[in-house]
């Protein structure tokens, strides 16, 4: 008896460590392998129908599902992702060369505003225009310095984000042709009721799916609308603002109001009250009716988060994970509520009988 206590201690042991360095050699892939797993979801239900019009034919499938999802995922996200670089890069320059004169457009906001809330400024410490000025040149000085550096970083790199997304692209494919197997697999090995098991695939690829849709295809959404109208408005850099812009459009509550708002008021302040008025239509009528109309139509029926556990997930996720937390924190709350309400029913349960 105790010689097959001490091999289970043993064989424990040797899995918990083969399991850790297994972790530690995966880990600066962690973000290709995550793409991934999250695309074979996104695309399964494209490869089953694509895999019944190739007659079964898996390899061709999954070839043609990898294919598609490149034309529609990758291509426009190298796309914007080249402009933003570009974008915002000049944006920064611009403000630390003094191409956009900060001082000028800050005194003509001033002008404009009414002496009560000037003796309020001045109170906050505010009040004084060329002080202001040089915090923000100041602070778009470091920005624009924070830039150039990621940018030479990212050059220098180059050849690690072209190997993980070689990766990504390699291990999708497989997923994408050996997903069902693979999933059976990993079902038999989770020491789990084969009732939780289903429950908790269903809840992940459920918020998986619902989150991508919900989320990331609304910012896509939004994103567009926002630089586009930012851009008719004569604001520089509208990719960068644009990508900015559906970013926030995730989060709920707050969303892309932290952006429009702002501009906004500058507008009002500075007497371009067409702008203002179009830009506050835009963002209190047009993004609410897409949010309320499109969004539910993309989710469906899918699980649903509470608003505030979306919110803190989102921005815990990417503070953690950088933007790929965009889909890990919502994912990662999902699980974490699913797996409680699965311990609290069974506690019930118990109790009950």
């Amino acid at each position: 008896m105790q010689h097959v206590t001490l091999q289970r201690r043993w064989t424990t042991s040797l899995l918990i460590i083969v399991t850790l360095a297994f972790g530690l050699v995966v880990w600066p892939y962690l973000g290709a392998i995550f793409w991934a797993v999250v695309l074979a979801i996104v695309f399964a239900p494209l490869q089953e129908q694509i895999l019944v019009r190739f007659r079964q034919r898996k390899t061709a499938s999954a070839f043609a599902t990898l294919t598609v999802a490149v034309a529609v995922v990758g291509v426009p996200v190298a796309i914007v992702t080249m402009l933003v670089v570009r974008q915002g890069a000049a944006l920064y320059a611009s403000i630390g060369t003094g191409q956009i004169d900060i001082g000028t457009s800050l005194q003509q906001a001033a002008a404009t505003l009414p002496h009560w809330l000037l003796a309020v400024l001045d109170e906050l410490g505010l009040g004084d225009l060329a002080a202001v000025q040089a915090r923000l040149v100041g602070s778009a000085g470091e920005a624009s310095r924070f830039v150039a550096s990621h940018l030479l970083r990212l050059g220098a790199d180059s050849f690690g984000f072209a190997v993980s997304v070689a990766v990504m692209l390699y291990l999708l494919f497989f997923l994408l042709r050996d997903g069902r197997a693979l999933a059976e697999r990993i079902d038999n090995a989770i020491p789990l009721a084969e009732n939780d098991k289903r429950s908790l695939l269903a809840a992940f690829v459920a918020v998986t799916r619902a989150t991508v849709k919900g989320g990331v295809v609304m910012a896509v959404i939004q994103g567009c609308l926002g630089g586009a109208v930012l851009g008719g408005l004569e604001i520089s850099a509208p990719v960068l603002w644009g990508v900015v812009f559906g970013l926030l459009s995730i989060l709920p509550a707050v969303g892309a109001g932290v952006l429009w708002v702002p501009v906004a008021l500058y507008f009002l302040v500075t007497g371009a009250f067409g702008k203002a008025l179009l830009l506050t239509v835009f963002g209190s009528v047009v993004l609410t009716v897409i949010d309320n109309v499109v969004r539910p139509l993309l989710v469906g029926r899918e699980t649903h988060l509470p608003g505030y556990l979306i919110l803190i997930s989102t921005l815990g996720g990417v503070a953690v994970f950088g933007l790929n937390g965009v889909v890990i924190g919502p994912v990662a709350a999902a699980m974490f509520v699913a797996i409680w309400s699965l311990s609290s029913s069974k506690a019930r349960s118990m109790t009950a009988g």
